[in-house]
């Protein structure tokens, strides 16, 4: 578990981080290189889980070393699908997505994070998320360097 005190507000505690794949940590349905360093790391403190449709097919070949659990959806309506995953993990859960999708997901998470890469983002997006980051790295950084979290949520 990661635990960060933020000063003025509740402490943080998280046991699962939540990754939608396209558009987050994947380009056109490939992993975005310099992932598996951070993912490491995090996996020694966290569970971590991919989420996605895998609209290119390809989330379970690419991410098949890394230390995650794949989760992929059996019915069309993403949204629900991710919510109900995230709803179902025990302890505090944050999220990272991009997308429309990602908004049910986003509610239901203790902490949400927005990433922006080539793919765009949601604009609705933005006011379901807690922080919004310009790169899939600078989001997980928000764990490994948990200063630049502490001054982003502090009160």
């Amino acid at each position: 578990m990661i635990r960060i005190e933020i000063p003025g507000r509740e402490t943080l505690e998280i046991s699962h981080i939540v990754l939608d794949y396209n558009g987050t940590i994947a380009v056109d349905g490939t992993l975005i290189p310099g992932l598996e360093a951070p993912i490491e790391a995090l996996s020694k403190l966290v569970d971590i889980h991919v989420l996605t449709a895998d609209t290119y097919g390809t989330v379970r070949a690419q991410c098949a070393h890394l230390p995650l659990t794949v989760h992929t959806f059996p019915r069309p309506d993403a949204g629900s699908c991710k919510e109900e995953i995230v709803r179902n993990l025990q302890g505090g859960v944050a999220c990272y997505g991009n997308g429309f999708n990602d908004i049910p997901m986003f509610d239901a998470a203790d902490l949400a994070v927005a990433v922006l890469l080539e793919e765009g983002m949601c604009a609705a997006l933005l006011s379901h998320a807690d922080i919004f980051v310009r790169s899939i790295h600078d989001g997980l950084d928000l764990f490994l360097k948990p200063d630049h979290l502490r001054a982003d949520l502090r009160s």
